[in-house]
């Protein structure tokens, strides 16, 4: 397996955000992807990635495998890559370690270990989205931030053309309304208005994503999961199925 890259940041950026979520993962090096399906530690939140075959200079996989590594060791070495670099990965099966290279003004080479981790095959959801939103990433990463000043979580509601974020603290709230416009496109399948909640961190961590895209495609229904997907059309696909929070009052 010998794969490069000529632009770090596809797997840089994607790397560093899933380390916040999963610390151990396995990935499917595929004829056509690499991909990674994985649950956090917590059950809450899920993390799919995959970063196309056309996104590299090379890709040769002569055969389908699965690397098992340490998210944490893999970002801090991939931290280490220059926007100019070209970035190599290959698997060298006798001393059983993902070498890393990246070259530049020099060549620098780093080995990581590959783990054991317990085969377990996640599946993806197949869900069913009543509310499909398609705004920019910029737009939802204010308004996170807007309501986490307030709040610890954050309620999404859709009617018709009017998607809003809301939050509640002790003593403050926090709203931010936006309408249906050239910015941001609201198809809704739902009569009436749809109300879910989640977690403002884990949803801090999701929208680091908005590095990767300056778009994002949100689905969510009544009290259900939430996708944030984000995609970089003919490279990478980046994106997070987050279970809601449910009061128990």
């Amino acid at each position: 397996m010998k794969l490069s890259l000529a632009e770090p940041k596809y797997l840089k950026e994607s790397i560093s955000i899933i380390s916040e979520l999963v610390s151990e993962a396995r990935f499917k090096v595929t004829k056509d992807a690499i991909e990674l399906v994985a649950m956090d530690p917590a059950n809450v939140a899920m993390v799919v990635f995959k970063l196309l075959s056309s996104a590299f200079v090379e890709y040769n996989v002569p055969k389908e495998m699965s690397v098992a590594i340490n998210l944490s060791n893999m970002k801090q070495v991939l931290k280490r890559a220059k926007p100019t670099d070209t970035l190599t990965l290959e698997l060298d099966e006798n001393s059983n370690k993902l070498v890393i290279k990246l070259k530049g003004k020099s060549t620098r080479t780093f080995s990581l270990p590959i783990i054991e981790l317990e085969e377990k095959d996640q599946k993806i959801p197949q869900l069913q989205f009543p509310i499909t939103i398609n705004m920019t990433s910029a737009s939802l990463t204010e308004a996170i931030e807007d309501v986490d000043i307030v709040a610890e979580s954050v309620l999404f509601v859709c009617e018709g053309d009017v998607f809003t974020l809301e939050g509640e603290g002790d003593l403050s709230k926090a709203n931010v309304e936006m309408k249906s416009d050239d910015e941001t496109k609201i198809t809704s399948e739902a009569e009436g208005k749809v109300k879910a909640k989640y977690s403002i961190e884990y949803l801090k961590k999701m929208i680091s994503a908005s590095k990767l895209s300056e778009e994002v495609k949100i689905q969510f229904g009544k009290d259900y999961p939430l996708k944030m997907e984000f995609i970089d059309v003919d490279k990478v696909m980046l994106s997070f199925i987050l279970a809601p929070r449910v009061d128990n009052d």
